[in-house]
């Protein structure tokens, strides 16, 4: 048996859904071991220690887990008692909470506990990789995050270049800017006929609610449910929004994607790997980018995803 940290366990983010069902798709063609999962949002438990203590190693699947200050700040909820178990865990696609400065003295000693010297570890970008390599991993290498492993250059070539009609847009609401997603409104209602708006977390519909009071703006708002995205970005549409994880899954259903990024992960996917994002401190590009010829030029580590993958056989 092995253990798979599953972040969509106790998640009100759908962004989960899609990086778990990116993990999976690529993880369980590469295991014929009995698979049990445990979440990384939430305690262990006695059951989860039990399963903990008879798997071989653990898998953990994606999302910005790690950081430098693990006692002021930590996304993988465990306690000094699980610390007694957690032990040879593989990291897939796993990223860096923001940008930091270097990992403390305790989580480098709680980080060397935890994660496997044997097995090599798969980050989603360059920073995580630096971050790691800094407290002596050398067992690392950046595979991009698994949602942008089935982005392959012929997979990318088919998605069209040119504006659509339709678009599906997004908001986050943990990391608001009044002004600047109000101009991004302002731009999808003069420039698309239909529109609709997907709340991929908890508060992403009080927030639009928030920004389009008392304006006309006309809009579809999807229910917050992954089938309802998918079946949104069905045939010509465009995604433009500042929610990363669903403007990949819009590139994996090949439509044409500009993501606004807010924060490090967007950043750092744009410098690695050629994503389209938009820095949102330059929201006022975006009518004249959105009504540009804007080719799909996604690069994934090809090779380094094939290596990751191979040790497992």
């Amino acid at each position: 048996m092995i253990t798979l940290y599953d972040t969509s366990i106790a998640s009100k983010n759908v962004g989960d859904f899609i990086i778990m069902d990116a993990v999976k798709r690529h993880l369980y063609p590469l295991i014929s071991d009995q698979i049990a999962t445990l979440p990384t949002h939430d305690s262990i438990g006695r059951s989860g220690l039990s399963i903990l203590k008879n798997s071989k190693y653990s898998v953990v699947g994606g999302s910005n887990l790690l950081s430098s200050h693990i006692l002021n700040y930590n996304q993988w909820k465990f306690s000094f008692v699980d610390l007694l178990f957690l032990k040879n865990s593989v990291l897939m696609g796993v990223g860096w909470w923001q940008y930091q400065d270097k990992p403390d003295k305790y989580t480098e000693k709680v980080l060397k506990r935890i994660l496997s010297d044997n097995y090599i570890h798969s980050v989603r970008d360059n920073h995580t990789l630096e971050q790691l390599k800094s407290i002596g991993f050398d067992n690392v290498l950046n595979t991009s995050c698994p949602t942008m492993w089935d982005l392959t250059k012929a997979h990318c070539r088919a998605i069209k270049s040119t504006k659509s009609d339709s678009v599906v847009f997004t908001l986050t609401d943990y990391n608001k800017d009044i002004e600047r997603d109000g101009n991004l409104l302002k731009v999808l209602n003069e420039n698309y006929k239909e529109i609709y708006y997907w709340p991929q977390g908890y508060g992403d519909l009080a927030y639009l609610q928030e920004l389009s009071n008392n304006k006309d703006y006309k809009f579809v708002i999807l229910n917050p449910h992954l089938i309802s995205l998918n079946a949104a970005l069905e045939g010509e549409v465009d995604y433009i929004g500042t929610r990363l994880h669903a403007g990949i899954r819009a590139l994996q259903l090949s439509c044409r994607t500009i993501i606004i990024g807010i924060d490090n992960r967007a950043e750092e996917k744009a410098k690695d790997f050629k994503l389209s994002v938009l820095p949102r401190n330059k929201i006022l590009e975006l009518e004249t980018l959105i009504n540009s010829d804007l080719p799909c030029e996604v690069i994934i580590p090809e090779e380094n995803i094939e290596k990751w993958k191979s040790q497992f056989n």
